[in-house]
């Protein structure tokens, strides 16, 4: 394996970690003539393609069935939102206008990056938009720009907008076209600086390695790379800008994109080549490992990758057929049990499963979540290198974050912290509406709910021991001491290693 400076700081980040904690135990590979399935299994479906399975989504798919569930969150548009949408109009600045973030903050303000921040954990604890919302996350992730980075105070939220979120279930083709021309990503990797007397690499470096083919090319590539992507820069008013008199000239050859390259105004030599690129075999292979990685397993099954990457590039690079295409395959039906939740997608799924709703006005409980988000390193766009958060359970496996979740789990169920989040008025009794026989009963009913499936026996009885109860001990209507443990007997079902599966 080629060391790159990437691998070397995901290296550095497991061992100050402190990793001792193990990944789960890989599933064996699914056989190739098993039933295709996709769906069938509606807890492990919306564990992976929503933030977190609620009853709401565990009726509706129920009630519509495995396909025409997929079918209607593949068409965004049909899913009434006006509830999330209502919530982020108390977010004005974070899908804002470079133009409109300028005229409402001071220059280099990172008011506008948190409120990009609050909107991810608003969309993906509330939206009913659930599957466009983590493949927005995945592309962001790939084509990532840090927030807060330095000079894109007033551009990052709209490339979330223009790029990422315009493009989603589109053609990725068409999203590296706009991420290639918008100018925080311009910024970002410092391609505005790149000029026909001193090009800069780092975009071109960082556009074939990770945003396409991967680590196929050679330092030539780089270099012509580099050259023909002169021109393309940031104007001074802050916009995306064809500079010609910045463009170096002369005969490239990268990657198989043959260009004379004859021309000062080289732009539509410099877009040729991003669709070189975007269909390109090493990026459908890229982008179909990359989307298994997320989906299915840390190590996706080799047979599924290449199904996929044939997908894209015979749908032109369309992502909704790949999805289609994952989501109903043998491996990813095969594949539950194999993906860890990462801090965010914990607190996330916790939120849901509670049912725990958004301030009533204002944002100080979404905003409580969010810098609790930061404390644990996995705030949404805060990772400073190019390459986005890792998606590997290792990375996030350590006693202190393990603590962090548990604690995060009892505040939300006890209501101690944020305060402001809006919460049934009996939180036991929403989640379990009739009370069993039992306390072991409760248990059982909390896990099934909360998790989809009971706990093993020896978990149940750790779980009672914090009541001072066994799983057998009466439970009756009236006991005074349940209010007192539930939240406690809640919170510890959370920590169970099942429902930190994704």
């Amino acid at each position: 394996m080629t060391l790159t400076r990437r691998t070397l700081l995901a290296g550095t980040a497991a061992v100050t970690a402190g990793l001792i904690m193990e990944a789960p135990a890989q599933a064996a590979p699914a056989a190739a003539q098993a039933a295709p399935a996709a769906a069938g299994d509606p807890a492990h479906l919306l564990r992976r393609a929503t933030f977190g399975a609620t009853p709401r989504s565990l009726a509706e798919f129920r009630k519509l069935g495995a396909q025409a569930w997929l079918d209607r969150q593949l068409d965004p548009a049909r899913i009434d939102d006006a509830a999330c949408d209502e919530l982020l109009e108390r977010l004005p600045l974070a899908g804002a206008s470079p133009a409109a973030v300028r005229a409402a903050l001071p220059k280099d303000s990172y008011e506008a990056f948190r409120q990009l921040g609050l909107a991810a954990v608003a969309r993906a604890a509330w939206s009913e938009r659930q599957l466009f919302e983590t493949v927005a996350a995945f592309w962001a992730n790939h084509l990532h720009v840090a927030a807060p980075s330095g000079g894109i105070w007033d551009t990052r939220s709209d490339y979330d907008a223009q790029v990422i979120r315009k493009h989603t279930f589109g053609r990725f083709a068409d999203m590296l076209r706009a991420a290639a021309r918008h100018p925080a990503m311009l910024t970002y990797l410092d391609q505005r600086s790149s000029t026909k007397a001193h090009p800069n690499e780092n975009y071109a470096r960082e556009l074939m390695e990770l945003h396409t083919v991967g680590l196929v090319y050679d330092e030539s590539d780089v270099q012509d790379a580099a050259r023909l992507l002169t021109g393309m820069t940031v104007s001074k008013a802050g916009g995306y800008v064809y500079d010609a008199s910045k463009h170096a000239t002369g005969r490239v050859d990268i990657l198989g994109f043959r260009h004379a390259n004859d021309h000062a105004d080289g732009e539509s030599a410099a877009l040729a080549f991003l669709d070189h690129l975007a269909k390109h075999p090493d990026t459908a292979r890229t982008i179909a490992r990359k989307l298994c990685v997320r989906f299915v397993a840390d190590e996706p099954p080799a047979a599924l990758v290449t199904r996929l990457a044939k997908v894209y590039l015979d749908s032109g690079t369309a992502i909704t057929p790949v999805l289609r295409a994952l989501f109903t395959s043998a491996e990813f039906a095969a594949s539950a049990g194999q993906k860890t939740r990462t801090p965010f997608e914990d607190l996330v799924a916790a939120v849901r499963a509670l049912g725990l709703g958004p301030d009533k006005d204002g944002v100080q409980g979404l905003d409580a979540l969010y810098d609790t988000l930061v404390q644990a390193g996995n705030a949404p766009f805060r990772w400073a290198p190019p390459n986005g958060f890792p998606d590997a359970a290792a990375i996030w496996a350590s006693p202190s974050g393990f603590l962090m979740r548990c604690n995060l789990h009892l505040n939300l169920a006890a209501g101690w912290y944020p305060k402001q989040l809006t919460r049934p008025a009996d939180l036991l009794r929403s989640l379990v509406p009739v009370l069993p026989a039992t306390y072991g009963g409760l248990v059982d009913a909390l896990a099934v709910r909360l998790i989809g499936t009971k706990l093993p026996a020896a978990h149940t009885e750790a779980v009672l021991s914090v009541a001072k109860k066994v799983p057998n001990s009466p439970l009756e209507t009236g006991d005074k001491h349940l209010a007192g443990h539930a939240p406690y007997l809640i919170a510890l079902v959370l920590d169970a290693p099942s429902f930190q599966l994704r």
